[in-house]
């Protein structure tokens, strides 16, 4: 995968959608309260799309 995903922690509220979406891809750490990448390739890219495009908050983006 050429293009990284990014999530602005200062953004996040946790709510655990892209972890419904992906979740071999994203996880809610549950110390911080906030979404963390695990794996960036354990989903194909139009569903980490479809991830990023459900955040609440669009605190997720690709990079690169």
């Amino acid at each position: 995968m050429a293009r990284s995903i990014v999530i602005d922690e200062e953004e996040c509220i946790g709510c655990g959608t892209c972890e419904e979406i992906c979740p071999k891809v994203f996880s809610i750490n549950d110390k911080m309260e906030k979404a963390e990448v695990i794996d960036p390739e354990g989903a194909p890219e139009d569903q980490i799309g479809e991830a990023i495009e459900a955040c609440p908050v669009e605190c997720i983006h690709w990079e690169g």
